[in-house]
């Protein structure tokens, strides 16, 4: 009798223990398993409903699916791992991407890049630890996928130096952007060449009334904590209310457009002040020097330009007015006269850009158009 008892009793396959009568168990893979075990290692397939092992779903932390609606109705996305139903997913040469990837990598292979495209910065050029990207707008030739494709096969030819953006301030043009570079690879880097074939495929950039020269710098450079950057941060926006008529005058914008795109935060009595004024955004990115982004800071003063001496001049500017901010204290800079600014500096293109603005010293000077 005890034998006949203990070839009829149910066993759970899963953890061993008898499985009363009476008792609820479930079959799983023709296997028996108690409720135990059921309720604690086992879960159920969202799509078609099976009993399945907690072990062995290949959903993630909101869908659970079996082996075979896995494999057979769902795909991962190649780029950030996210679970796709097939009806979701986006394919690229066999490929699989959500959509927010599938953007990202559709404008990473198009020439001409949404406005908010921004991939992650390449440094280029020696270890001073100050660099410059440049936003160069450039307008009338056309948002032309081409010519885009010219711009790019001279800039990139041995690296990716360049891309280029839509921008809707334009009429009909498009934005050369620069990854970060230092000064003397900018001033080696093949910008006359970019800007003779600008010119021939009828961009202009001075001379339309929508062009900007947009210089960042690393604030990384300017101090090795925040306290620090912001010490020469606001130095810069000191010097910048100090010399406002001369930079006015340098940076080829008339005071309409200078108001209306880099407009100045005003005087204050510290340099400090005029910081805190900055830092309360109220003159939004379209200040003379933008501290909305969190790794950069924007000078925003120059006029659009096609010319390779005016964009290696502001340049120059830039970095003399960064030295300026680190080297001087606040009185110092407060008492500085621009003659006693300009007299310290020794970069040619500088010194002839400063002549022919008449902002150097009274020669008269043959000057070339700026286009």
């Amino acid at each position: 009798m005890e034998n006949n008892n203990n070839e009829n009793r149910m066993i759970c396959s899963h953890c061993g223990a008898i499985i009363a009568e009476d008792d609820d168990f479930e079959t799983i893979n023709g296997q028996i398993v108690c409720s135990d075990c059921v309720e604690r290692d086992t879960t159920t397939c969202d799509r078609c409903g099976a009993v399945i092992w907690i072990d062995d779903s290949y959903g993630d932390d909101d869908t659970t699916l079996c082996a075979s609606c896995y494999h057979n109705h769902y795909v991962r996305c190649c780029c950030c791992d996210t679970l796709l139903h097939e009806d979701d997913a986006y394919n690229i040469d066999g490929d699989s991407y959500c959509s927010e990837c599938y953007r990202d990598e559709v404008d990473r292979n198009r020439s001409i890049h949404d406005y908010g495209y921004k991939p992650e910065p390449i440094f280029y050029g020696d270890d001073s630890g100050r660099y410059f990207g440049i936003e160069l707008e450039i307008d009338i030739g056309g948002k032309d996928s081409d010519n885009a494709d010219e711009l790019l096969a001279i800039a990139n030819k041995d690296a990716e130096h360049i891309y280029v953006k839509g921008d809707g301030s334009l009429d009909d043009g498009l934005e050369i952007v620069t990854h970060p570079m230092s000064l003397n690879y900018h001033k080696q880097f093949c910008w006359q060449e970019i800007m003779t074939k600008a010119i021939s495929l009828g961009y202009r950039s001075h001379q339309t009334s929508t062009c900007g020269l947009h210089v960042h710098v690393n604030r990384s450079c300017l101090g090795d904590d925040q306290e620090e950057q912001d010490l020469a941060i606001g130095h810069i926006l000191l010097f910048i209310e100090q010399h406002w008529n001369e930079l006015l005058k340098f940076s080829r914008r008339s005071e309409y457009s200078m108001a209306r795109w880099a407009s100045r935060y005003g005087y204050e009595n510290s340099a400090k002040a005029i910081l805190d004024k900055a830092k309360k955004g109220g003159n939004g990115r379209y200040a003379a020097l933008n501290l909305m982004n969190w790794a950069t800071i924007e000078f925003r003063l120059f006029r659009g330009t096609l010319k390779y001496s005016s964009l290696i001049a502001a340049l120059e500017l830039v970095n003399a007015i960064c030295d300026v901010a680190m080297n001087n204290t606040e009185d110092e800079i407060a008492n500085m006269s621009w003659s006693e600014f300009v007299s310290k500096i020794t970069e040619p293109e500088l010194i002839q850009y400063l002549k022919e603005r008449r902002l150097y010293i009274n020669d008269v000077i043959e000057t070339q158009e700026d286009m």
